[in-house]
């Protein structure tokens, strides 16, 4: 039986009072983060990266996000944004910063440009019109779970069932063993993109048995038949959401890993009858797209940008659940944002005076088979006869796609309004506020167990040149200070760990053997 990339990740994920929480081994510990933490984590680790090579700190940034990327997905990630420092201007659809970066250095003459945006885990497609420095996107369709990732799981299965059919050994239940031969097949994947064929080799996968198998490019595209399928399913989608026939597209742009394979370019190029472009590096287009928005809302005066307007979309229909537990949409998707759309509501009962007003994301009829994304009670409502009283609903969404909603008693004026907050575990701001503290004390702890690797090294080294040419003597301290290191020095300061390297030194100076 195949197992679900879930199941392969070297951690586990535990239910704590209705939300996610991701449990592993952290300094000898176990520990559970929010997955708001690992991501804030990582944007962390960038912050960081950017400011040493920038030279000054970062605090405003502008984020993409796969475009299929419903509202709770698009508050978490502001929230992971907050929790590492960040202030984050815009939340920016992926396949939109890759129009971006496409349109920088194109001419003025309008046309129509179909961004294909196939990464490690997400696929994103969206059409959009340029002109004259006007980017306006007219649909965007996509799957949030369709991606290089999953192209991998296909191999994994195919390798592991061909390792039960020649030693009679089942991989399932040893992850350790299949998180190897995950990362041997995406190397395998990547060979196929440009070989017809690889091995797959692993020495003593399980049970001192060792795999390998001859993996073709065909047979690689055999066992993805059926998602590449889906990508088909979604190019028809976005035509006919955008109104438009294939002739209409004046260009293919390619971006995001997964679209390096062939078959995928061939796929494209059948389905247009044109050749995809790639002027652009698929791998960095979205963040160089990200660059250009946010050097737009800083105000960069650049002739190269001065003039760039970008109009996006939402992906996905927000409405009310109404009786009968139908979805009412109030706005549709791909609607141009920022929007704002009021309907009026009636009673449906006899001296009603109250509302619950349940609020939905999604394109089926009954709000079952829909997201929701939160709920609040209009209440004050004055008690008439059914249909009797009115409430006017009002959903706005801001630039970043973020939802926010209003309703209003058409005869006293009584008003409610939320910014949408998803009931399925989405963070307080007492969560956010605590884990941003946590997030500085982590940040500071990692920044000392930096200095104290480096100065460890820094003393390694200098004792690994006085056993290779110091005298006796030196060789003798040498010994002593790294046995102090593997003993009582495994948790000096950094200081401490200084204060013996200057000893050294000053030894080393004394014969000349200074690094």
């Amino acid at each position: 039986m195949a197992q679900t990339d879930m199941e392969l990740w070297p951690f586990t994920v535990i239910n704590e009072d209705g939300k996610p929480k991701i449990q592993v081994q952290f300094k000898g510990e176990t520990k559970t983060f929010f997955p708001e933490e690992i991501s804030a984590m990582i944007l962390s680790t960038l912050k960081s990266s950017a400011e040493a090579y920038l030279g000054h700190p970062v605090r405003n940034v502008v984020v993409t996000v796969p475009a299929y990327f419903n509202d709770s997905q698009r508050q978490a990630t502001k929230d992971a944004s907050t929790i590492a420092g960040l202030n984050v201007l815009r939340i920016l659809n992926e396949p939109t910063a890759g129009a971006l970066a496409y349109s920088l250095h194109k001419s003025d003459k309008e046309r129509t440009v179909l961004i294909f945006d196939l990464g490690g885990g997400t696929f994103d497609v969206s059409i959009l019109t340029i002109e004259e420095g006007i980017i306006e996107v007219c649909a965007t369709a996509g799957h949030t779970h369709l991606g290089g990732q999953d192209f991998d799981t296909r191999l994994v299965d195919y390798c592991a069932s061909e390792f039960a059919k020649n030693h009679g050994l089942e991989l399932h239940g040893d992850n350790k063993a299949l998180r190897r031969l995950r990362t041997a097949c995406e190397r395998a994947k990547r060979t196929l993109s440009s070989a017809e064929k690889t091995s797959v080799v692993l020495d003593s996968l399980h049970r001192g048995q060792d795999l390998k198998v001859v993996v073709t490019r065909k047979q690689f595209e055999e066992l993805n038949q059926d998602l590449f399928s889906k990508i088909n399913d979604i190019l028809e989608q976005v035509l006919r959401d955008a109104k438009l026939i294939k002739d209409d597209v004046a260009e293919v742009v390619l971006i995001g890993g997964s679209t390096r394979i062939p078959y995928i370019q061939q796929m494209v190029r059948t389905f247009f009858g044109k050749e995809p472009s790639k002027t652009i590096n698929p791998d960095e287009a979205v963040a160089h797209g990200a660059a250009i928005e946010a050097a737009i809302l800083e105000g960069d005066s650049s002739a190269t940008i001065s003039d760039l307007v970008l109009v996006d979309v939402t992906p996905l229909s927000l409405g009310i659940e109404v009786d009968g537990g139908l979805m009412s949409v109030i706005i549709e998707r791909n609607t141009s944002i920022p929007t704002k759309k009021t309907k009026r509501y009636n009673t449906v009962a006899d001296y009603q005076t109250s509302i619950s007003i349940n609020v939905f994301e999604g394109e089926r009829q009954k709000t079952s088979e829909n997201c929701l994304l939160g709920k609040f009670n209009m209440s004050g409502i004055p008690p008439l006869p059914a249909t009797q009283a009115k409430v006017d609903v009002t959903f706005a969404i801001d630039a970043n796609g973020i939802l926010h909603v209003s309703a209003e008693q058409t005869i006293t004026k009584n008003k409610n309004l939320i910014t949408i907050t998803s009931n399925k575990g989405r963070l307080s701001q007492a969560e956010i506020l605590r884990l941003t503290h946590e997030a500085e004390i982590m940040k500071r702890d990692g920044d000392v167990r930096e200095e104290v690797a480096e100065a460890t090294e820094q003393l390694e080294s200098l004792c690994q040149l006085g056993q290779r040419d110091g005298s006796n003597p030196v060789k003798y301290k040498c010994q002593a200070l790294l046995a102090w290191l593997a003993g009582p020095g495994a948790t000096a300061t950094e200081r401490e760990i200084v204060l013996k390297r200057q000893e050294l030194e000053l030894l080393l100076d004394l014969q000349n053997l200074r690094l």
